[in-house]
């Protein structure tokens, strides 16, 4: 299935003249540069004031640092304004963003560090130790250090060596030379992380044309008359930016768009959406299926006024039929649910209030965008049969990151990306993903690969066997569930899990654990994941 006007992003980007995703801030300044850009707590930015942070911490990062264009700046922040001024500082400096989950165990932040070759990070001023813990391992030379409040209450004297304050870093950066935006749309952007069945973390290789392609797609869609007005318009943005999804929708596509974001702090904190929700008239939204159903779970709901949401984007992780129903029927928008990866910068498909929609599916492919289903072999199947779903497009990466034999795999000749997802088309492009052709695990939109965990397990002496599997979960989407076959009878549940919490992020640790004598297998002696994970999902029904 193919989508029409074949030619469309490059006469785009040509009529805009882009040469950079940091023209995306320069577009907006150049229209509207006094209307509110983000929000975040008590804190504000103007697109104008946006520009002039960026443009001051660039310099700081060419010129007080010595970093050239091509070298890797991590960020391992929350949700604060310092994400989108250091976002628009890295892209107009030439430099290759690394977004890092803040919650991650030494262990994980180790190898991404090592496997980007980051010379830079700026960082959370609390996680200076994680850093400091795994600095000698990896390529890291400076580290920049910011507060969650820095906006607020900045701080510009540091007293640990070696480092250097954001604010301080601003108030330097002010007064060094200008640096002229590095252009180059095929020159890579961003180096965005994502697991793989053999539970090895892969930098997908997103470039300016591939970030700015996937802006201009979802433009063409949220440019219909009657959808979007940018002068008025709010979005609540509770996912965190170093998520694709949340980087490229509420930091990215708001500052394409021209629209005022209110970033939450931390999105699990549902007293903190609930108040952005009362003091902001908002219009849009972009959640979970977790975060939807604890926000009409929370005692407060009923005061928020929902008079003035278009609709809500769903992504991330599959939305349940029954909560997009009820998120209906007590605020009166519907929930429109979108799909994407890591490795499409991310947007596949999606709609939105006034586009076609399907339900049950996930709407139809952007412009520009191609897909497929296809059997073992390679070959089409049939309208309305499973197949596993390739994607082509102008946001598909250009790879992964050093790792030639995993593109290879991942990407055809012809530049289809194999998703690895089941999925059924319908003969009006309409996609439903029914199942996942890896053994990934959705919890909370989050990827979680079973062989990184039973590796941990693994390590354990008195564990012989174990197996990771996901099992539906009302909150989360997926939870994880361990089988164990043990060498140390008298090892529990509980051992076992807290061995989990010293290596693995939160959202890793299985929920559940289940001993067995012993793990079924093949006739060849190879675990049999599939029969215990229907076993599972046969039991909680």
């Amino acid at each position: 299935m193919a989508t029409s006007n074949q030619g469309y992003i490059a006469s785009e980007l040509a009529r805009n003249d882009f040469q950079n995703t940091y023209d995306l801030l320069v577009r907006a300044c150049a229209s509207h540069p006094e209307r509110m850009a983000f929000s975040c707590g008590d804190s504000h930015l103007s697109f104008a004031e946006l520009a002039r942070q960026a443009d001051a911490l660039a310099r700081y990062l060419r010129h007080g640092l010595g970093l050239q264009p091509g070298d890797r700046l991590a960020l391992q922040l929350p949700n604060s304004l310092q994400y989108p001024i250091a976002t628009f500082a890295a892209l107009q400096a030439g430099l290759v963003l690394v977004n890092t989950n803040p919650q991650y165990t030494a262990a994980e932040a180790r190898h991404q560090f090592r496997d980007s070759g980051a010379r830079a990070i700026l960082v959370l001023d609390r996680l200076l130790p994680l850093v400091r813990a795994v600095q000698a391992d990896t390529a890291i030379e400076h580290i920049l250090l910011t507060s969650v409040d820095d906006m607020e209450n900045p701080r510009y004297d540091g007293d640990e060596p070696g480092t250097q304050r954001f604010m301080q870093a601003l108030r330097i950066g002010a007064e060094l030379p200008p640096v002229e935006p590095v252009a180059g749309l095929e020159r890579l952007a961003l180096l965005q992380y994502t697991g793989g069945t053999t539970g090895v973390s892969k930098g997908a290789m997103l470039s300016h044309y591939n970030l700015l392609a996937n802006i201009i797609q979802t433009l063409e869609l949220f440019g219909k008359p009657g959808l979007l007005e940018p002068a008025t318009d709010v979005r609540i943005a509770p996912l965190p930016l170093y998520h694709i999804m949340a980087f490229a929708t509420n930091c990215l596509g708001s500052v394409g768009m021209g629209l005022h974001t209110v970033l939450i702090r931390d999105g699990r904190n549902l007293d903190e959406i609930i108040e952005a929700m009362l003091r902001h008239p908002f219009t849009l939204l972009t959640g979970i299926n977790t975060l939807f159903v604890g926000l009409m779970n929370h005692p407060r709901f009923g005061e928020v006024d929902f008079s003035h949401l278009k609709w809500v984007t769903a992504g991330g992780a599959a939305l349940n039929d029954e909560v997009a129903r009820r998120w209906k029927q007590l605020t009166g928008a519907p929930i429109r649910e979108g799909f994407g990866l890591t490795e499409t910068s991310p947007v596949v498909t999606t709609s939105t209030s006034i586009s076609p929609h399907r339900d049950g599916y996930i709407g139809l492919p952007l412009i520009e965008t191609e897909l497929r289903t296809v059997d073992d072999d390679g070959h089409d199947v049939a309208p309305e049969q499973p197949g596993e779903l390739w994607v082509r497009g102008p946001q598909v990466m250009q790879g992964y990151w050093q790792r030639p034999e995993d593109s290879a795999q991942a990407l055809t000749a012809d530049g289809w990306l194999k998703t690895g997802d089941i999925a059924v088309l319908d003969a009006e492009g309409f996609v439903k993903i029914v199942d996942r052709k890896k053994d990934m695990i959705l919890v909370s939109g989050f990827n979680v690969y079973p062989n990184e965990i039973e590796d941990t397990v693994m390590c354990h002496p008195g564990v012989r066997e174990c197996v990771a599997i996901g099992v539906p979960d009302a909150r989360k989407g997926e939870a994880v569930k361990l089988y164990v076959s043990l060498k140390d009878t008298a090892l529990d549940a509980e051992a076992l899990i807290a061995h989990c919490r010293q290596f693995l992020t939160g959202y890793k640790v299985p929920s559940f654990v289940e001993v067995l004598d012993d793990l079924p297998k093949s006739s060849v002696g190879k675990l049999l994941r599939r029969e215990l994970r229907d076993r599972a999902r046969a039991e909680v029904g």
